[in-house]
């Protein structure tokens, strides 16, 4: 996997990097300093290699690793149902760990998965938490509730997000940008709570009302 861009550099562990393609000398110390194997290329090789804005540098990377159930420690996890976007998972990412959760659940399969567009957006953050993929998400929420999770699933329909009292052990469900939480997931989570918003606005983009509910529901 190919991932390109200042930030990835400074985040990314190097024994993750398979090599280094740089067109700055500024930041071979960098590559130096973390054990990456590099060349120096100019910028047309590295226009060639990625489509985004590179910086200077893109890196060869081994595949993501993912974890499982078993690697949860924190007390706030937030699962997306089916997500598409990258660009909304990278931001969520980003959120996520400002707000110093540990884990973010993905489905195996009809999901984004971790990208080089991921990476970008999440401005590298991702080495920063686990990204845990299961096989079935309603199979998951079975298993974080008899661990003492309580679920909250965003549904327009929901309760008000700020009216909840929310439990200290908890997980959050984003759903899909078009169909939203689906009907399973939902049906399985303990409360479904939502955002109020405008007439004038059909829905809010997935990882905007993410990082809405992930602030208002806490540590």
């Amino acid at each position: 996997m190919l991932v390109y861009g200042l930030n990835v550099l400074k985040e990314i562990d190097g024994k993750k990097v398979k090599k280094a393609y740089c067109s700055r000398k500024d930041i071979l110390p960098i590559l130096e300093n973390k054990k990456i194997k590099y060349e120096f290329k100019d910028k047309k090789f590295l226009d060639n290699l990625v489509k985004g804005v590179h910086q200077g540098i893109v890196l060869e990377t081994y595949e993501y690793d993912y974890y499982t159930l078993n690697d949860i420690e924190g007390n706030f996890i937030v699962m997306l149902d089916h997500l598409e976007d990258p660009h909304n998972f990278g931001a969520i990412i980003r959120t996520c760990v400002a707000k110093g959760i540990k884990e973010i659940i993905i489905p195996k399969d009809r999901s984004v998965n971790v990208n080089a567009t991921v990476v970008k957006v999440s401005a590298g953050t991702i080495e920063n938490i686990k990204i845990i993929m299961v096989n079935n998400l309603v199979e998951a929420i079975k298993k974080l509730q008899s661990q003492g999770y309580f679920v909250y699933a965003s549904d327009m329909d929901g309760k008000n997000y700020k009216e909840v009292d929310y439990a200290s052990k908890k997980v959050l469900v984003i759903g899909n940008e078009g169909k939203g939480v689906s009907r399973l997931v939902k049906e399985k989570s303990d409360e479904c709570i939502s955002i109020p918003i405008s007439k004038n606005a059909e829905s809010l983009n997935a990882s905007v009302a993410a990082g809405i509910l992930i602030y208002e529901m806490g540590d």
